[in-house]
């Protein structure tokens, strides 16, 4: 019951002295938000459609159809996607994927979420991602529930993009500095 977890987080700040640093209500409040936000499934549908929408005829990603005329706040019906769960190597193996050629698209299906679209599928843990059984040499990824996406304003994109550089260069101090300038960390960290 989420009143009980905010009364939780209350009395955490009360009786442990660490308890106030760490925040407890804010937590609460923002896993409040995400979880009322996923369990609304026309929310979910949007953010499908925008995805498929955004990889529209691509080679790397193929994201379901959303079939409107059934869904609700409570149902959300789109197409049906086959494929191995990214997780069972040895399947991919037998039926012959290029896990080298996976990989590659992965990190473009990224980059193109972040820094083309500032659109992007912010769960993508191995249960929501599948390799489709066709052209296994020319691996296509399914990307499935997009009840938490994220979206990236110019200013994310830069700060992003200077901190990938900064840490593909090993320049840690600058990562650290980054996150300070973004206001990530506090200016006294």
């Amino acid at each position: 019951d989420l009143a009980l977890l905010e009364v939780a987080a209350v009395l955490l700040e009360k009786v442990w002295p660490e308890g106030r640093r760490l925040k407890p209500r804010e937590v609460v409040a923002e896993f409040s938000k995400y979880l009322h936000d996923e369990l609304d499934l026309m929310r979910e549908a949007a953010n499908c459609s925008q995805l498929r929408r955004n990889f529209k005829d691509s080679s790397l990603l193929i994201v379901p159809e959303v079939y409107w005329d059934w869904c609700g706040r409570k149902v959300m019906v789109m197409e049906r996607m086959r494929g191995v769960p990214i997780s069972q190597t040895p399947a991919l193996l037998a039926q012959g994927t290029d896990l080298k050629a996976l990989s590659r698209a992965g990190v473009e299906i990224f980059f193109t979420q972040v820094f083309r679209d500032g659109f992007f599928h912010a769960d993508m843990h191995p249960g929501n991602i599948f390799v489709s059984f066709e052209h296994p040499e020319n691996p296509l990824w399914i990307g499935i529930d997009c009840g938490i996406v994220g979206t990236l304003n110019r200013e994310d994109k830069r700060y992003l993009a200077e901190n990938f550089l900064a840490f593909f260069n090993r320049d840690y101090r600058r990562v650290a500095e980054l996150h300070v300038e973004s206001g990530w960390v506090p200016p006294d960290t």
